[in-house]
């Protein structure tokens, strides 16, 4: 395990302290210190392996933390706050991840035996150490990147051979919860895309309860244990974020910012920007844009 991990290290050192495309459709690497607001992000439902250092990823009221030749799989958009750190050596963190496509998973697991389990609650992120099969389909992937003419031959192989390896391990259930219609998971998942685009308008739980075809008292569970978060809390959190993305990038000020990811109230906007980020907006976008120049990113 050790020669391919070495390998894959040696492959993804190219990549930037921020998300570095590889030229592999849906597959990115990231090396080093990351600026904060970068890790402070809605997560796509992604396979991420971490090669070197580790990472301590919040999601609600749950903290993982994984290290070298462990993988988290993330099956839904998740609100999240993370922090990454070097190796016990001083070396950069690395890292590797492939973005689920759920048409992709889908047909991937069209012929294959696929158990109900629909009325399960079950998280949207968790994390499994790495086995020899699944380095082995990573390093077949990276490779690619030094032979752009097979990418698109043989690019589509190793990804459901990612996603077989990723099927067969004890999170294999996150794959089969997105491809299959019909999963807790899956209606929550439709929801939770509903809210990411309406995020700064008023939420009906009633409406989102009938989305997901579930009662009010169903949907609630089904959404805490999936997310971490109730949906009040997850559109908070997207309307936080979004608002942190648009003060780093100068959209606009506070107030204009605020009003326009659904708050009614400068000051309750700016009360719960501080308890969730640490500082004001004022403060935390000064601190976010002197570390982004120390960084680069």
């Amino acid at each position: 395990m050790e020669k391919q991990l070495a390998e894959l290290r040696h492959l993804a050192s190219r990549a930037e302290n921020r998300k570095t495309e590889t030229g592999i459709p849906r597959v990115a690497m990231v090396q080093g210190e990351i600026p904060e607001h970068h890790l402070s992000a809605v997560y796509e439902p992604m396979v991420n392996l971490i090669l070197r250092g580790s990472k301590t990823m919040t999601v609600g009221d749950r903290t993982y933390h994984y290290d070298p030749a462990t993988y988290f799989v993330m099956s839904v958009d998740l609100p999240a706050v993370g922090s990454v750190h070097p190796s016990e050596e001083g070396t950069p963190y690395l890292a590797v991840s492939l973005t689920l496509s759920p048409p992709v998973v889908a047909d991937f697991l069209a012929d294959l035996p696929v158990p109900a389990n629909g009325g399960v609650d079950r998280s949207g992120f968790s994390v499994a150490p790495v086995t020899t099969e699944l380095l082995d389909a990573w390093l077949r992937m990276l490779r690619l990147m030094d032979k752009p003419d097979e990418i698109a031959a043989l690019a589509p192989a190793y990804e459901r051979e990612i996603l077989f390896r990723v099927l067969q391990g004890p999170l294999g259930w996150m794959l089969r919860d997105i491809a299959m219609p019909d999963t807790a998971l899956s209606r929550i998942a439709v929801t939770i895309q509903w809210i990411r685009e309406n995020f700064a308008e008023r939420l009906s739980i009633d409406s989102l309860a009938g989305m997901a075809a579930m009662s009010v008292s169903a949907f609630h569970r089904h959404f805490k244990a999936v997310t971490a978060l109730s949906p009040l809390q997850y559109q908070k959190r997207m309307r936080l974020l979004q608002a942190r993305s648009m003060l780093v990038s100068g959209a606009g000020n506070a107030t204009s910012v605020s009003f326009g990811v659904g708050y009614e109230s400068v000051t309750q906007f700016s009360r719960e920007y501080a308890r969730f980020f640490g500082l004001p907006p004022s403060r935390d976008i000064a601190r976010l844009r002197k570390s982004n120049g120390k960084t680069g990113g």
